[in-house]
C-alpha cells in the first residue's frame, strides 16, 4: 500500500505575516536602488572612495534581490511533466547563489580594505559622505530584520539568506561611516577605522556565508536532517495506532522542507481498506509533527509476526 501526502512547497505568496516573501523582496529591491544611486552619486561627486565602494555593494544587493524574485516565481510552480517532484530545489539553488554572493562580498570588502590601507583619504570631503553612509544603516538593518522574519515564517531559506545579504550592506555602511567620521573629525590619520571595521565585520559575514552555502550543498546532495528531527519523525510513525513496526525510513530535504518515505508493518489480517486508513493516519501525523514535512510516502506491508 502506498500513500502520498500533498506537497507543500512554499509559494511566492507564502508566509504567515502580512508581508509575503515576494513583497519583502520587492521592498528590498526598491530600497537598494535608492541607496545605490544616492551613495554612488555623492561618492562620485565628492570623490569619496569609501562611499563609492559602499554604493557598489548596494548594487550587488540588486542582483541577489532579482535572483530571489526569479526563484520565488519558479519554485512556487506545481509539479509538471518534466518535474514530477515540483520545483522546490530552485529555492536551494538561489540560496546557494546568495550565500556565494555573500561570501564574495565579504572577501571583496577585506581585499579592498587591505589594498587601500595606505591610500591617503581626501581630507576635504566634509560631512556629507559621512551622513549619507550613516543614514543608510537604519533602513538596511530594518530591511534585514523584516526579511529575516518573513523568511523564517515562510520557511524559505533563500529569503533568510537574502536577509543576511541586506545586513552586509548595513555593515559596509557602518565601516564607511567609521572611516569617513575619522576623516571628518580626526583627520586622515584616523581613517584606518574604515579598514579595521571592514575586516572585522567581514569575518563575521564570511562565517554566515559559509553556513548558508554548507546547508544548501547538504540539501542538494540529499543529506538527512538532524538526528533530533529524525527521532521526532520516528516517534510520530511508531505512535500511530495500527503500526506494529516500521523500517526503511528515508529522509531528505527539498526547498527547506522534508520529503520522506517509510515502510510500516500492520496486522496481516487487516483488509486493504483498513491498511490504507492506517497509512493515511501515518501521513497525517507526519504532516502535523512540527518537522515541516512536505511529502510523506507510506508503504504498507503485512507483519510477519503476531500483531499482539
Amino acid at each position: 500500500m502506498r500513500g502520498r501526502a500533498a506537497p507543500c512547497v512554499p509559494s511566492p505568496g507564502g508566509g504567515s505575516g502580512v508581508m509575503t516573501p515576494g513583497g519583502v523582496t520587492w521592498v528590498g529591491l526598491c530600497v537598494n536602488v535608492l541607496l545605490a544611486l544616492a551613495k554612488m552619486w555623492v561618492g562620485l561627486t565628492l570623490r569619496s572612495q569609501a562611499l563609492l565602494a559602499d554604493g557598489l555593494h548596494s548594487v550587488s544587493d540588486l542582483v541577489t534581490d532579482s535572483a530571489v524574485l526569479v526563484g520565488l516565481r519558479i519554485s512556487g510552480r506545481p509539479p509538471d511533466e518534466d518535474h514530477h517532484y515540483g520545483h522546490g530545489r530552485v529555492t536551494t539553488l538561489v540560496t546557494l547563489f546568495v550565500g556565494t554572493a555573500l561570501l564574495a562580498s565579504a572577501g571583496w570588502i577585506v581585499y579592498n580594505a587591505i589594498g587601500t590601507f595606505r591610500t591617503p583619504h581626501n581630507g576635504t570631503l566634509g560631512m556629507v559622505p559621512f551622513w549619507v553612509a550613516l543614514v543608510s544603516i537604519a533602513p538596511k538593518e530594518l530591511l534585514y530584520r523584516l526579511t529575516l522574519k518573513v523568511g523564517r515564517e515562510a520557511g524559505d531559506r533563500s529569503i533568510v539568506a537574502n536577509a543576511w545579504h541586506h545586513r552586509t550592506d548595513a555593515f559596509t555602511s557602518m565601516a564607511a561611516a567609521a572611516g569617513l567620521a575619522g576623516v571628518a573629525f580626526g583627520g586622515p590619520e584616523w581613517a584606518f577605522l574604515d579598514h579595521l571595521t571592514a575586516v572585522v565585520l567581514s569575518a563575521f559575514l564570511g562565517v554566515t556565508a559559509v553556513r548558508i552555502i554548507r546547508e544548501s550543498v547538504a540539501e542538494l546532495i540529499d543529506v538527512a536532517p538532524a538526528r533530533a528531527v529524525s527521532e521526532r519523525i520516528e516517534r510520530a510513525v511508531a505512535g500511530t495506532p495500527g503500526v506494529v513496526e516500521f523500517h526503511a525510513l528515508r529522509l531528505r530535504m527539498m526547498g527547506g522542507s522534508i520529503m520522506l518515505d517509510v515502510h510500516v508493518h500492520v496486522d496481516p489480517t487487516l483488509t486493504v481498506g483498513e491498511g490504507h486508513d492506517i497509512a493515511t493516519e501515518v501521513q497525517a501525523r507526519l504532516l502535523d509533527c512540527g518537522c515541516d514535512v512536505a511529502e510523506a510516502i507510506v508503504h504498507v506491508e503485512p507483519c510477519e509476526r503476531d500483531a499482539g
